[in-house]
């Protein structure tokens, strides 16, 4: 990725990321999806994606949908990647913690973390940060199962 030097608008939509994501309900969604919900099939993932009576089913949507629209600024040029990259790894963290049901996921719903996926992809930085953190969710997910 050649370097160049994000522009103040870029830093502008960089702190609104970042100011979005400490909204309150916003912090609690993330936190379950982050940090609680760790699905070993598809199937897992369905039984919340798919029941609206699920109390986590729209914490699940606000986060994946949240960090997609992220990554879709980046892709459409509307904020450096290099400045994305190096200021957000959730979105990153979420394809590392959905990869071993990733292809399950998407045959039923294709579009599931493309974006993301997208920007792995494209950008060497982006699938840098992704790698390093796919080596530290297979170390979690490791101790969670010696659990």
């Amino acid at each position: 990725m050649e370097r160049m030097l994000a522009s103040p608008a870029d830093a502008e939509i960089i702190l609104k990321l970042y100011e979005l994501r400490t909204e309150t309900v916003m912090r609690k969604a993330r936190a379950w999806v982050t940090g609680d919900f760790w699905p070993k099939t598809a199937e897992e993932y369905f039984a919340v994606l798919e029941n609206p009576g699920d109390p986590h089913n729209p914490w699940l949507r606000q986060v994946t949908t949240y960090w997609e629209m992220a990554a879709a600024l980046v892709l459409h040029g509307s904020v450096s990647a290099e400045l994305f990259v190096d200021c957000n790894g959730e979105g990153f963290f979420l394809l590392a913690k959905f990869s071993p049901i990733l292809e399950a996921i998407r045959e039923k719903y294709p579009a599931f973390l493309s974006k993301t996926g997208e920007l792995v992809n494209r950008f060497s930085a982006a699938a840098q940060r992704y790698e390093a953190t796919l080596k530290r969710v297979e170390a979690t997910r490791a101790m969670r199962i010696s659990k």
